[in-house]
């Protein structure tokens, strides 16, 4: 059975900020918010109740919002820099925008796995903003999941084991994009120079609210630092298991001009590829985050055994000495 999770379920389901509505639709993530044009600069009472229900809620949405890629871009950079995702399909003329077409001709990739975006990064995005342009008639959801709420939902032994852990995040899921000619090998072995592996605290605070974060995923964290693979993968499983919790969870339907925007330091999400070969058209921008503060570790008798954990990705020499530096090997 889980363990529940209630310190959040006392919150208005309404509140009125700035003007605007906040209406929670899910219990542990997501908001709709209303009275708000985003074609129309915010004034800045307005932004703030959004920022704040961005960190309160976690995952917030605005619907039938007509909006063009510059008011897109102009909404995210409200809340800071926008980045340039070296991997995703940017437009050219502005590269911090990235325009998703999937259809017959061009199915997704990778995002049917749950993630939170880029903690390849040293410093993963804050949050995403992603406007859907069209939608298949069915199917095409995504999934959310509050991982504030996966912490609060361990036990407190593990949370106390967990506390002070470091894990590897690696680019691991784009090596894909590359063939074996020499100049992908070659390409490759740029982009893995450029972004090398990143040790993150398994458990993060979150900069605003202070709430704890179980910040491992599926697709980017590859170790726990310091242990041995067998170690390593048994808790990451048990840790992964937390985003499927149900209860933990907000489906997302989409409409035509909607718009979710998602705080990237406290949730993961998995976009449902069960739409093939249905149209899906989406744009997004995603903010520049910041350093990634972890918990204190608890005291623990240090080991003389040294780590056996043995990297398996990448495979090129540049990259797996990296790994072995961040692993102790």
């Amino acid at each position: 059975m889980n363990k529940p999770v209630d310190d959040r379920q006392g919150r208005p389901i309404t509140v009125e900020r700035g003007g605007v509505t906040v209406n929670r639709v899910g219990v542990n993530l997501g908001a709709e918010i209303s009275g708000v044009d985003l074609r129309q600069p915010l004034q800045e009472k307005v932004f703030r109740a959004i920022e704040e229900a961005l960190v309160e809620d976690e995952l917030i949405i605005f619907r039938d919002q007509e909006i063009t890629s510059d008011n897109l871009m102009d909404f995210g950079q409200r809340f800071g820099q926008l980045t340039v995702h070296p991997f995703s399909p940017n437009e050219a003329t502005a590269p911090q925008l990235i325009k998703f077409r999937n259809d017959e001709t061009n199915a997704p990739f990778g995002t049917d796995v749950w993630h939170s975006d880029e903690t390849f990064r040293a410093e993963p995005p804050m949050a995403t903003i992603l406007c859907a342009k069209e939608v298949p008639a069915i199917g095409g959801d995504t999934v959310f999941v509050s991982m504030s709420a996966a912490f609060d939902g361990l036990s407190d032994r593990m949370q106390q084991l967990i506390s002070g852990l470091e894990a590897i995040h690696d680019l691991k899921p784009f090596r894909a994009l590359f063939g074996g000619s020499e100049k992908d090998r070659k390409n490759l072995q740029h982009f893995e120079l450029l972004y090398p592996p990143q040790v993150h605290p398994v458990v993060r605070i979150h900069p605003v609210s202070g709430r704890k974060v179980l910040f491992v995923n599926p697709q980017f964290t590859i170790a726990i630092k310091d242990m041995d693979e067998r170690e390593s993968r048994s808790l990451l499983d048990t840790l992964f298991h937390q985003a499927v919790i149900p209860e933990y969870q907000f489906r997302h339907h989409w409409a035509p001009h909607t718009i979710a925007m998602w705080d990237n330091r406290s949730t993961q999400h998995y976009a449902v590829n069960d739409y093939y070969p249905q149209r899906r058209y989406m744009e997004r921008v995603t903010i520049r985050g910041g350093p990634v503060t972890g918990v204190s570790a608890p005291t623990r008798q240090a080991s003389a055994r040294p780590s056996t954990w043995s990297p398996r990705m990448p495979t090129t020499m540049a990259a797996t000495s990296l790994i072995a530096r961040f692993s102790g090997n």
